[in-house]
């Protein structure tokens, strides 16, 4: 099994409040559907969660009452672009069901913690892929956090033990600077911890989940007992189907 995070990046317009790439998020699906290989998926929450979360300092915990609304609304926001991937899924073929992460998990000084697995392992065994997304969730110290789709591709990958970690992205794979905004930067095609130094975390538009550097913590963290872990780029139409098909694709691959 592949485990895949679709960024909020790629399956939505991270610049513009609850924008849905609808085309985008379509044509991603059909990849992992033609591909024939068993997945799971995990989505960043992109414009329907950064901006409010942000905007309320959400990921700092609960500081204040007029902040319960906005965790209340990024919630609700969340679990809105939750059932349109999954209902984008099932055009493709692949019966699919929203799972809030707040179902299942919990979060504990920022650390998310498994609390009750049991449902979403159900859905998987019985053929059901269980989707879930960065959303607020409920903190035993702080009150609330923001988890990130990255922090639950970690207790994914530790709950369902896939055979290789895919996190799509806008970008070919991890730069020593930010390619969007300086032409000097270049590609890296293998990271490990001793090159993750040389990486930049700044970022073109807001995100209260962490840059790329966190990412990349998260995907070292995740490679582990021969688990290969890779970043690719989304947007270029195909290269997801091909790397499933396994393969030769621009990329970073992360290794221990």
């Amino acid at each position: 099994m592949i485990l895949i995070k679709l960024g909020g990046s790629v399956i939505t317009d991270k610049s513009q409040f609850k924008t849905f790439d609808r085309s985008q998020a379509s044509r991603l699906c059909k990849e992992i559907a033609d591909s024939g290989v068993p997945t799971m998926i995990v989505h960043g929450a992109g414009s329907f969660g950064h901006m409010l979360a942000k905007k309320h300092s959400l990921q700092n915990g609960l500081k204040d009452p007029e902040q319960i609304p906005a965790a209340a609304q990024v919630h609700h926001d969340a679990m809105e672009l939750g059932m349109l991937m999954t209902e984008t899924l099932m055009e493709n073929g692949i019966p699919a069901a929203a799972v809030a992460p707040g179902s299942c998990f919990v979060m504990d000084d920022g650390h998310l913690v498994v609390k009750d697995d049991e449902a979403i392992r159900s859905l998987q065994n019985i053929g059901i892929m269980p989707v879930t997304f960065g959303d607020v969730v409920m903190d035993r110290k702080k009150g609330f956090g923001i988890c990130s789709g990255d922090q639950l591709m970690e207790v994914m990958a530790d709950l369902f033990k896939p055979d290789k970690v895919v996190f799509v992205s806008d970008i070919d794979g991890l730069y020593t600077a930010n390619p969007k905004t300086d032409p000097d930067a270049e590609l890296i095609r293998t990271v490990t911890p001793e090159t993750l130094d040389s990486v930049s975390s700044v970022s073109d538009v807001d995100d209260v989940t962490g840059g790329v550097r966190n990412k990349m913590e998260s995907m070292l963290r995740m490679c582990g007992e021969g688990r290969e872990c890779v970043l690719i780029n989304g947007t270029v139409p195909g290269r997801l189907l091909a790397l499933l098909r396994g393969e030769d694709v621009t990329c970073t691959v992360a290794r221990m």
